[in-house]
């Protein structure tokens, strides 16, 4: 019995990829002296970190802070420096997508969290910085709690040294 042919030995095109840009926060509040982060429960019941796609002439910047907002109802964000870029392949509706999301510090001072429900996102929750890279259901996600919790240490060392 002979071997099905493949879609290249078909002469199939091979699938474009799409890129896409995203771009989220990594959410700081000080809860009774801890630094915590702000994670969200996403539509696939993974915690993760508030991010979504960059949209007509808006920057990186300007799209995370939409975006957390949107996800997460926080209206007093301040963002800081930015943290770091990340990248992944997945299928999407039969297409190949490349994602690019850039990360963004940013502080939080009131206001409580509501996740958008609309969006999938059943949970938002504070938790202790050095703790969340253990909660977040993603690698590169944790990756990016990890920068920052790093960041934040370096911060705090260099103050201390003055």
């Amino acid at each position: 019995m002979a071997r099905p042919e493949s879609a290249r030995e078909r002469g199939a095109q091979p699938q474009p990829t799409t890129i896409e840009t995203s771009a989220g926060g990594v959410v700081i509040r000080m809860i009774e002296g801890v630094r915590h982060v702000l994670i969200i429960l996403d539509p696939y019941k993974k915690w993760g970190l508030p991010k979504g796609h960059v949209e007509g002439e808006e920057t990186p910047e300007q799209a995370a802070v939409r975006e957390v907002t949107e996800e997460t109802g926080l209206t007093d964000l301040r963002p800081s420096e930015e943290l770091v870029t990340i990248d992944w392949h997945f299928r999407a509706r039969g297409r190949k997508v490349h994602k690019y999301t850039t990360f963004f510090l940013m502080y939080s001072d009131t206001g409580e969290p509501v996740p958008e429900t609309r969006e999938g996102i059943t949970e938002c929750e504070w938790v202790p910085l050095h703790m969340a890279h253990q909660r977040i259901s993603y690698e590169n996600a944790s990756e990016v709690i990890q920068i920052a919790h790093q960041l934040l240490l370096e911060e705090t060392s260099d103050e201390t040294a003055d």
